[in-house]
């Protein structure tokens, strides 16, 4: 059976603001299916590896020390379409920006304190999730 899966983290200021359950409402409520999920919290060497693509952007280090300022929630969703229709439901990287009702629009504090990570492509979604689950956690 083929599936569409893709890969998010609830970011330390959703976290820390209390968002968790309220986000994964939304996500449950857009029709996908969680299949691994932790709470956990990366170390700046972690967060480092998980954005290296962004190591020559000058936001790269603020973004390494936000992401590993505190705990995160990371999962794997499954839904037919789930990237792009992920990427819909968490809205716009800026807040301001993002259209109404999307989890960014609801949570985001700004640009950098997102509340969430969404995967832009399957091929990341794959690699992303497989950077934070072992196949034995995914189910």
């Amino acid at each position: 059976m083929a599936t569409n899966r893709t890969f998010t983290m609830i970011k330390p200021d959703a976290v820390k603001a209390g968002h968790i359950g309220a986000i994964l409402a939304k996500i449950n409520e857009a029709g996908f299916t969680i299949k691994a999920m932790k709470y956990t919290k990366l170390s700046a060497e972690k967060a480092g590896e998980f954005y290296a693509v962004h190591k020559e952007r000058p936001f790269y280090g603020e973004l390494v020390e936000f992401m590993s300022s505190g705990p995160i929630v990371a999962a794997i969703l499954e839904k037919e379409n789930a990237v792009a229709d992920f990427r819909k439901l968490i809205g716009a990287t800026n807040p301001a920006e993002a259209a109404p009702g999307t989890i960014r629009a609801l949570y985001a504090k700004s640009i950098g304190e997102n509340a969430v990570h969404g995967a832009d492509s399957d091929e990341n979604a794959a690699i992303e999730g497989s950077f934070h689950f072992a196949g034995t956690e995914i189910f």
